[in-house]
């Protein structure tokens, strides 16, 4: 005699959560084409070194300045286009005359790793102190209340522009610039300290609804320490909230980051970042407009094919829309 499953189907195992949201995700159109844009930026940001050392240019190179005839005097490209030429696909900086493709594939390197250290940290975070606040509830969940209304109603930007000089001045000495680490740590660290409040109310919300389930019932019947009940019944509950929540956080940070840098506050040179390269076309825009089409570009599509990816991942964990 056949078994009959869930969905009525006679021996077919009936699909689990994970399964059913893959296979809802697959069905996505826009969801799989975000996908691979993001796959092949995080692969162009990996391979930024390999990709520049076939192409023969590094990011930190003044050609202009070394190679006479590609710079006029004002500091302007001679060749039209930015100075797009088959030495420079994408042409060449005003000014310093470095090259465009290799800045913009570095710039990518440094995004990725701010955005991704900063949604690590939110991550684990986020996820300890939501659940365990929401299990326990009580006097944790009133100082855990009051600390994230502090924190939201914090301006994080202007600490962001505040923090740099402070860490230039007291960390720094006079004359020297700030170690590319230590300007990587300070905005990780920021974006963590402040990021984490949202997922952790949510969890904090899922939990509580789910901490009466007959499940949890079931182990604390059972004698289940509170360590076990959080870590094994609760935690496995809530990983959709945290998968989107990630997922779109990060072109969040990659466009705070880019805001900071065009402000002058984030990474500073010579390490390659979108948001100065946008910095520096709005210098020139009247005269070189070709230069702040490539990082604008790049920018608008990283962060659309995220926030895509995002909205997809959602639909596809939404019990409602997965079919």
């Amino acid at each position: 005699m056949a078994e009959v499953h869930s969905r009525g189907r006679p021996g077919r195992p009936s699909r689990g959560p994970f399964a059913t949201a893959a296979r809802a995700f697959r069905r996505d159109r826009t969801g799989m084409a975000a996908l691979v844009v993001v796959l092949l930026c995080g692969l162009l940001a990996l391979a930024a070194p390999l990709l520049a050392a076939a192409y023969g240019k590094n990011p930190t190179t003044h050609y202009g300045q070394d190679e006479p005839g590609l710079l006029s005097a004002e500091g302007l490209p001679v060749l039209p286009n930015g100075g797009i030429s088959g030495e420079h696909w994408f042409g060449i900086e005003p000014g310093l005359g470095r090259d465009v493709l290799t800045q913009l594939l570095y710039g990518m390197r440094t995004s990725l790793l701010v955005a991704l250290a900063s949604v690590a940290v939110i991550a684990v975070v986020g996820v300890v102190l939501g659940v365990t606040v929401g299990y326990l509830s009580g006097l944790a969940d009133r100082a855990f209340t009051f600390v994230c209304n502090v924190l939201l109603a914090f301006p994080t930007l202007l600490l962001l522009l505040a923090l740099s000089p402070v860490i230039q001045t007291r960390f720094v000495d006079p004359g020297e610039n700030e170690p590319a680490w230590m300007q990587f740590t300070s905005l990780i660290l920021v974006f963590a300290a402040f990021g984490w409040v949202p997922l952790a109310m949510v969890l904090r919300t899922a939990v509580r609804s789910l901490r009466e389930r007959e499940f949890v019932e079931a182990a604390r019947a059972l004698g289940a320490s509170r360590r076990h009940i959080v870590l094994r019944e609760l935690l496995p509950n809530v990983w959709a909230p945290v998968l989107v929540h990630v997922t779109l956080a990060v072109p969040g940070i990659v466009t705070a980051e880019a805001a900071l840098s065009f402000l002058g506050v984030g990474i500073n040179e010579p390490v390659p970042d979108w948001g100065r390269m946008i910095s520096r076309g709005s210098e020139v825009f009247y005269d070189d407009p070709t230069y702040m089409v490539f990082p604008g570009v790049a920018i608008l599509v990283f962060v659309l094919a995220f926030n895509l990816l995002g909205d997809a991942v959602r639909d596809a964990l939404d019990p409602r829309t997965a079919r």
